[in-house]
């Protein structure tokens, strides 16, 4: 038998094969075609400015490659037609490199002004803290008890029996509870995260959210805020190569009635701060279908 052909057997054999495990990824709720749909109050000018650089690039791309085939065809080499020589013109030249500097410096401009807006503007007054700590391979997730007050993260104190870097004397966190790979967020709240990471560099990332954030060990990230704007079940995954199981480093996160959220926060408010609960998931019944 042909090697060629052997291996084209041996990749079809394969693919039959993967298509009878039961060990298939987790159906994605939002469309697999396109963008997931957007939950985020910062979502919205980040799918505009996408919509408007593939409508630009489009629009140019559609332009040059007509004008490119038109041309091919109109000064094709033909029997007895001599070729024209061309040393440009500099008013097109002028033009087309005009223009699209003027595109690119308003792009820039939009986009610095929505990331000052994303990361340098202070979150409001009333903004839940959370505290995400990554490790490999999963997610350590800090909570503010009653006094809504979440203990301070020190990125010194970060350690395996300390993963949220805290003081155990601070009273802030005396009422601090904790969760692991399980994520609530209260629907039309503002939330602060507080990031970072224990081990190597992780990222937090949520595609529903436009959210992506780099967490460097020995750093807090607190700058880093966010707004639901529609209930549901979302992912959060690992968006940095961070070893061997980072496939399965991934949690999961819902949005729920902020009545559903306080009766949750509730019945994890009891739990024990010193260590994380890596057994307690989300209740199902609280998400809004």
């Amino acid at each position: 038998m042909p090697l060629p052909f052997r291996r084209f057997t041996g990749v079809v054999l394969m693919s039959f094969l993967a298509l009878l495990s039961p060990a298939h990824a987790e159906v994605r709720q939002t469309s697999v075609w396109w963008l997931p749909r957007n939950v985020n109050m910062f979502g919205h000018e980040i799918d505009f400015i996408f919509y408007l650089i593939l409508w630009l690039t489009g629009v140019t791309a559609v332009a040059v490659f007509s004008v490119m085939i038109y041309f091919l065809v109109k000064y094709r080499a033909r029997p007895g037609v001599p070729a024209i020589h061309s040393h440009g013109n500099n008013t097109l030249e002028v033009i087309w490199t005009t223009i699209p500097v003027f595109i690119f410096l308003a792009l820039a401009i939009y986009g610095n002004e929505q990331w000052t807006q994303m990361r340098l503007r202070t979150p409001p007054a009333d903004a839940l803290p959370v505290a995400v700590v990554g490790e490999q391979f999963g997610w350590n997730v800090r909570y503010p008890g009653p006094d809504g007050k979440l203990a301070k993260m020190v990125a010194s104190k970060v350690g395996k029996d300390n993963p949220f870097g805290v003081d155990p004397a601070d009273p802030d966190g005396m009422d601090d509870f904790t969760t692991y790979n399980d994520i609530v967020f209260p629907l039309n709240r503002p939330v602060r995260l507080y990031l970072g990471s224990k081990d190597v560099i992780h990222a937090f990332y949520v595609p529903e959210f436009r959210l992506y954030q780099d967490m460097v060990p020995g750093r807090v990230y607190d700058f880093v805020w966010l707004k639901a704007e529609a209930t549901g079940n979302f992912q959060l995954a690992c968006n940095q190569l961070c070893g061997q199981g980072h496939y399965k480093m991934f949690g999961k996160l819902a949005v729920v009635e902020e009545s559903a959220y306080q009766d949750w926060a509730k019945s994890k408010a009891t739990a024990p701060t010193a260590s994380v609960d890596k057994s307690n998931p989300v209740p199902v019944s609280l998400v809004k279908k």
